[in-house]
């Protein structure tokens, strides 16, 4: 039986509202009303709750009391930056794996998705007590990079470029020019069959290193790591703990062999496979008939060694809708080699990153890299502020900065993961809707209100006195931040803080239209400079949740 308590969309209906008079109906083979009021009735008495109200056909709503939420006011003014924060998963141990680049590619939208959803869900388990490792899985082995290598070869020849050449070019340059490298080889490999058979050799050299290719295989690898590092300190993240396929291949391929003698693993046509079928999945292939580790086997491995690494209550890993089947058919077979890492693994599958004018593909080399959309973000934000005679010109990179990277984390979270996604600039940059610069926005007037006051703000506000509609909508919002970053961090759901930010906002910027702050009378005025404080108080820390920094100025 599932019993909620959710918070009514409409406040006549009470802060919090539950079914479980409705659920026990059939249990007690009574009316749900009745069952509503023997509920109530044996309700113990609390500070916490003023009101308790039955609605038919059995719904019990509650209203919280005016003396709690003023406390949760003065809660937010104490704690600050703290506040939202609690001990739920105090000291346990939890790992999130995600972004997972491939070097000699470029870093492109799906991988800014990962990382931005990454992050915040380390964020949100940390803000729970939570000891958290970030990890980061990168693929600098595989038939991928073969392609890529076979097409930055030809790509020298044609552009009669040298390795050294290709060195002396800036880091985008080169990175760029891989990710060329990269689609035509693509192409080579689907087109032509003789040229396939040459990237499948090629491939058995990149893994055995072998001298005519190591210099450039060891440069490239380097590179778009030196690479993806710029720009994860563009986002904010800093990763524990780097894991590559080259490594975690070997372990992967050990594994699967003892595995294969205990009889886990199956040989079909020189390859060694896991059955799914005999468990309502597919059958896949874990060491090719080269003896090489697939993916599959890799994953394995790479199980195995973070969790020696780093001995986690749980694994998340941020990946892909698109590899879900896969992803079942390797933790099913973990499930059977090791059933507790299995059950300690949880994978997020996150949708597709689109742009309007459609879907992106490095294989054909119809992307858009994460900074070349970032630049996109940053020329038009960089527009907007250029005329803002409140912004310093000394402050003014800064704020369009992080006006950047915050309008697109958010963009990217404020639906649910494992929806896909079109990413519009221009609603991504909109001071009117449900937007990370609207955000932004609102916490700049708060700040400007907060900064006028003159401290004139008294740090403790008592719950006597008449509280207006507006302030108490707003301090019913402002006390359910708290339980909101819990629902957010166990359902894995960064939207809920997103959603909730934004309705704050809304009902902030309703309440600063109806009601006078700075010139209102003395009892009022402190009143209304708490709550705007919190408010701000609030939006920061939530946006930090998002991975997100505030901005003091718009």
């Amino acid at each position: 039986m599932v019993v909620t308590v959710e918070t009514p969309a409409n406040s006549i209906h009470g802060d919090y509202s539950s079914n479980l008079a409705l659920k026990l109906t059939k249990t007690l083979k009574k009316n749900p009303f009745q069952i509503a009021q023997e509920i109530v009735n044996y309700l113990p008495k609390s500070a916490l709750i003023e009101e308790v109200e039955i609605v038919k056909p059995g719904f019990i709503n509650f209203w919280t009391a005016k003396k709690y939420l003023i406390n949760e006011l003065n809660q937010v003014i104490n704690k600050k930056d703290d506040y939202g924060k609690s001990n739920l998963f105090l000291k346990q141990k939890i790992m999130v794996e995600f972004t997972d680049p491939n070097p000699f590619k470029e870093f492109h939208l799906g991988h800014l998705y990962s990382n931005t959803v990454g992050e915040s869900i380390a964020r949100l388990h940390e803000a729970l007590g939570a000891i958290v490792k970030r990890a980061n899985y990168e693929g600098d082995v595989g038939l991928h990079v073969a392609k890529a290598i076979y097409g930055i070869i030809k790509k020298m020849q044609s552009d009669k470029l040298t390795l050294d050449g290709l060195a002396k070019k800036k880091l985008n340059d080169r990175v760029k020019f891989m990710g060329q490298g990269y689609a035509l080889g693509v192409n080579f490999y689907e087109n032509d069959g003789t040229i396939k058979k040459e990237i499948i050799e090629l491939n058995k050299k990149i893994y055995a290193l072998d001298p005519s290719i190591k210099e450039l295989y060891e440069l490239g690898r380097q590179w778009t790591l030196d690479y993806f590092e710029t720009i994860y300190k563009r986002l904010g993240t800093k990763f524990d703990y780097y894991y590559f396929e080259r490594e975690i291949g070997k372990k992967g391929l050990t594994f699967v062999l003892e595995y294969f003698k205990k009889g886990v693993f199956s040989r079909s046509n020189g390859a060694i496979i896991f059955e799914g079928e005999k468990y309502g999945l597919h059958t896949r292939v874990f060491i090719n008939s080269i003896g090489l580790p697939t993916y599959e086997a890799k994953d394995l491995g790479l199980s195995l060694t973070k969790f020696a690494n780093f001995q986690y209550d749980k694994s998340i890993i941020v990946v892909g809708n698109e590899i879900k089947e896969y992803f079942k058919v390797v933790l099913k077979a973990l499930e059977l080699i090791n059933p507790e890492l299995s059950h300690k693994t949880n994978p997020i599958f996150h949708g597709m990153v689109n742009l309007p004018q459609g879907k992106m593909s490095s294989r054909t080399g119809n992307i858009i890299t994460a900074e070349g959309l970032l630049s996109q973000v940053t020329k038009q934000v960089s527009d907007l502020v250029s005329n803002n005679s409140r912004i310093s010109l000394e402050e003014k990179d800064n704020t369009v900065e992080n006006i950047t990277i915050g309008a697109t984390k958010y963009s990217l979270l404020k639906n649910g993961i494992g929806k896909d996604i079109v990413f519009d600039v221009k609603k991504t940059l909109s001071l009117d809707g449900n937007s990370g610069p609207y955000l932004h926005y609102v916490y700049a007037r708060c700040q400007s209100i907060i900064n006028n006051s003159d401290g004139e703000i008294k740090s403790v506000i008592s719950d006597s006195g008449v509280i207006d509609q507006e302030e108490m909508t707003l301090l019913r919002t402002i006390s359910r931040f708290p339980e909101t970053v819990v629902l957010s961090t166990t359902n894995l759901s960064p939207n809920l803080i997103a959603n909730y930010l934004f309705e704050l906002a809304q009902e902030f910027n309703s309440f600063y239209q109806k009601c006078p702050i700075l010139k209102a009378p003395d009892d009022k005025k402190y009143l209304r400079l708490q709550i705007t404080k919190a408010v701000g108080q609030i939006i920061k820390n939530g946006l930090y949740l998002l991975g997100i920094k505030t901005v003091e100025k718009m």
